[in-house]
């Protein structure tokens, strides 16, 4: 197998919007937001040990600013963290002279972040950790222990891309879905958040040595090490075993789970295309 890669530390964005009264007061707002960054920061970053305020992305629609506040939250996934932080500088901002004379409506929450669903934005920007996952297996392994062909493989990922655009899925694999809330309930995540992490990226090639190379990429795997379910007994002792306690562990188990989810995409995309998939079920299924 080859190696995994976290790719980010950002985690958890927060979000605001505020209503003005023309489009052109929610642009002056962002500006005002980018000169005023610092202190911004400086109220968000008060109310918590660990959270770390990166940048504030601004999307202006209508005459609305929303804003996303991106974070890193430590070993822990930081959602409720981040909130708190979020809340604490949007009260400082809307104390502040301008944006109080100009600001009419403001919500912590309006959909940005998308919090336990699925959305573009979390593709493309990540909320949690965006981890890569990727192997070269030679030809002979695929064919003695999985019994199809590279190329097979490599065929049925490209219909499984065009059915996948055709329906709208957020995921162009198999399942990784399937492997990525097991390890969750195993290590105490928030089971919930596999709305968000079940987004996925699979991508095969045929190398010129005749090997199947097949990666995946999660693009907002929301995990944690501390805090929340971690500390309980069973799940506590899951991550002990992983190597997976103690500061400074969340990108290894991200890798972990990434790791995973691929194993799951090779095995049933090989059960698939080998036409064993059915087979497979009625003999070894949870009914027999």
């Amino acid at each position: 197998m080859g190696g995994e890669a976290a790719r980010t530390r950002l985690r958890a964005p927060a979000r605001l919007d505020r209503g003005f009264d023309s489009a052109r007061g929610a642009r002056e707002f962002s500006s005002w937001v980018d000169q005023n960054l610092s202190s911004i920061r400086e109220h968000a970053e008060a109310t918590s040990s660990v959270a770390k305020l990166l940048y504030i992305d601004t999307f202006l629609a209508a005459k609305f600013a929303y804003l996303r506040f991106n974070y890193s939250t430590g070993d822990a996934a930081g959602q409720n963290m981040v909130g708190r932080a979020t809340f604490a500088a949007c009260s400082w901002v809307l104390e502040q002279p301008w944006p109080k004379e100009n600001v009419r409506r403001f919500y912590l929450e309006s959909n940005l972040a998308t919090d336990k669903k699925a959305s573009q934005i979390n593709v493309m920007r990540t909320r949690g950790k965006r981890v890569v996952a990727e192997c070269s297996i030679p030809r002979d392994v695929l064919v003695q222990h999985m019994r199809v062909e590279p190329e097979s493989l490599q065929y049925h990922a490209q219909v499984a891309n065009v059915g996948a655009f055709l329906s709208g899925a957020n995921n162009n694999g198999c399942h990784s879905p399937n492997g990525i809330t097991a390890m969750f309930i195993a290590t105490g995540q928030d089971v919930a958040n596999v709305a968000e992490s079940s987004a996925a990226i699979v991508y095969t090639e045929i190398e010129p040595s005749g090997a199947l190379y097949i990666s995946i990429t999660i693009p907002s795997l929301i995990v944690a090490t501390h805090g929340g379910g971690t500390a309980l007994p069973t799940q506590r002792e899951c991550l002990d075993i992983l190597g997976c306690t103690g500061r400074g562990k969340v990108r290894k188990l991200a890798e972990i789970v990434a790791g995973v989810a691929l194993a799951g995409e090779i095995s049933l995309a090989s059960a698939i295309s080998s036409l064993d998939w059915v087979s497979s079920h009625e003999k070894y299924g949870r009914n027999r």
